[in-house]
């Protein structure tokens, strides 16, 4: 097994969590904020996505990132929720940037997230952690997670781990 991990952050990482937990190939989300460097150095509401390679791409990572936040708008809490895939190497830089370019043409609207060093990691307190799979019934999940939940069962359904949006799978 092959692992490798990424970071990401766009939207609440709640709803950033959940999304990643369901997929085929990622082993871990880790549910917290991340910092960059310079004018980035703020911590921001973001998840480190620990995923194999051989069961799912860092292209279909960022596609599905790109996909379940809001990538393409500027918003007043863009320091709070700052759109952005945190690399851990020059490797992961590149392609990031390769993949992001690509995609680009698929988007009617011109991709604001950006690619950041990966600095620093604080965890979410254990209360928040694995939120949605605590908690599939409050409010916010139903009315802000699980509409992300049902475009990848849509859009990526091979991709997802039907046994983490099994109780989605009738509504489709």
């Amino acid at each position: 097994m092959e692992l490798a991990k990424i970071s990401f952050g766009g939207g609440c990482h709640w709803c950033t969590e959940a999304v990643f937990q369901t997929l085929v190939g990622v082993t871990k989300v880790e549910q917290g904020w991340v910092s960059s460097t310079k004018e980035n150095s703020a911590f921001s509401e973001a998840v480190v996505v620990h995923f194999n390679v051989k069961d799912i791409n860092l292209e279909t990572l960022i596609e599905i990132h790109l996909r379940t936040h809001k990538s393409t708008k500027n918003h007043s809490m863009r320091t709070k929720y700052r759109s952005a895939i945190y690399y851990f190497s020059q490797h992961e830089k590149e392609k990031s940037q390769k993949i992001i370019k690509e995609l680009q043409f698929d988007f009617e609207d011109k991709i604001i997230t950006q690619i950041l060093e990966f600095k620093r990691f604080k965890p979410s307190i254990e209360e928040f952690q694995n939120y949605y799979q605590s908690n599939p019934d409050k409010p916010f999940c139903e009315n802000y997670i699980n509409p992300k939940l049902q475009f990848l069962l849509q859009n990526f359904s091979n991709h997802v781990r039907k046994s983490k949006v099994r109780h989605l799978i009738s509504t489709i």
